[in-house]
């Protein structure tokens, strides 16, 4: 009989790579996407996960890509992932549909990296972030949520303002027409935008000063890493990242990230990633103003994740804090591997799999 002393403890047990990983991406149509603005964030949605692929096909790992459609579980039943990247930003254009994606692998019990069903349906509410980040404590700008244009506004908020979709990431309409000076500016933006995206509106005090990028990764611990946005526009009245500058630029045109550090923001950071329900990795956008006070202005659990070369926040930074795209791969898949392979399931028999093909 094997001594107990002779067993490893949990943390010499060795995670291996699992050897089959699927990526799910968003089934991008234009007709699904009310403007072209927000197609244009999604429409390499396939070509992203293929780049990605390839990085992990690189590490030894077969990777098998799947549409994020109604099409989806039966195609994960026949192939059956050891573990799934979910990269899906939206279901038919709408990105309050993407939290379908894990409920999908939580009911297949396929392991997957990224926020769960919680952390997603929050995700796409800005409003309800903004009031977890308060309630804990975390510095935000004052904010309001316009559900129709005519709403009274508070007497509380300050000009300048900005408005931004409330459920609508990638920086979609956020132009120079998003902030403005005067209430007749504010109702003409707040129509448009209610009038064309058909929903509500978040309407935040304009934060003159420094941001800060700041991106998380979940292992056994909590690492954050962060970036100073230095723009290029600096003298501009209002400077902040457009729709124009993240989407229509060449990479570094609009601005470049130097390097940054704050003991006291890395604390904020991962209280912010703790209330928001991420998982595994996340982006938050703050401002410094000029009293040296930090506002929590944007959150995204799961950001883009890419190579370097496709100009993504993620991987730049990492890089400039030493760790490449390839290592955070790893690291990631390890770390979901690590989380939710402890339960052991009868999985049945895989069918035939193509690597670097849609099942």
């Amino acid at each position: 009989m094997a001594n107990r002393r002779d067993k490893p403890k949990k943390s010499q047990v060795e995670v291996t790579l699992p050897g089959k990983v699927g990526l799910i991406y968003s089934d991008v149509k234009r007709a699904d996407f009310p403007t072209e603005a927000q197609y244009i964030t999604e429409k390499d949605a396939e070509l992203d996960a293929r780049l990605v692929g390839e990085r992990l096909a690189a590490q030894g790992i077969c990777t098998l890509l799947y549409p994020g459609n109604a099409e989806l579980p039966e195609r994960l039943r026949k192939t059956r992932p050891d573990l799934v990247l979910n990269l899906v930003d939206s279901i038919k254009g709408d990105e309050r549909l993407a939290s379908a994606i894990p409920g999908v692998l939580e009911l297949l019990d396929i392991p997957y990296t990224g926020a769960g069903i919680l952390g997603l349906s929050l995700d796409t509410n800005k409003f309800l972030i903004k009031k977890l980040l308060q309630q804990h404590g975390i510095p935000v700008p004052n904010y309001q949520l316009f559900n129709a244009a005519d709403d009274m506004l508070d007497p509380m908020i300050r000009f300048p303002l900005i408005s931004k979709l409330n459920s609508i990431h990638g920086s979609v309409e956020i132009t120079p027409d998003a902030v403005s000076e005067n209430e007749k500016q504010l109702r003409k933006r707040l129509r448009y935008l209610i009038r064309t995206y058909q929903q509500p509106v978040l309407v935040e005090e304009f934060i003159s000063g420094r941001e800060i990028t700041a991106i998380v990764v979940q292992e056994k611990k909590k690492r954050v890493y962060l970036a100073e946005k230095v723009f290029k526009h600096a003298a501009d009245k209002y400077v902040f990242l457009t729709f124009e500058d993240q989407w229509l630029t060449e990479m570094n045109a609009a601005f470049h990230y130097t390097p940054y550090s704050d003991p006291l923001l890395n604390e904020y950071v991962k209280k912010a990633f703790n209330v928001t329900r991420m998982g595994g990795y996340g982006k938050f956008d703050l401002r410094l103003d000029q009293s040296g006070r930090y506002f929590f202005i944007d959150s995204n659990c799961n950001p883009a994740i890419g190579p370097k070369e496709m100009d993504m926040a993620l991987p730049v930074i990492l890089e400039m804090h030493g760790v490449s795209f390839d290592e955070f791969l790893r690291r990631l898949v390890l770390s979901a591997a690590n989380g939710n392979f402890k339960k052991k399931r009868a999985a049945p028999a895989p069918q035939a799999e193509g690597d670097l093909n849609s099942p």
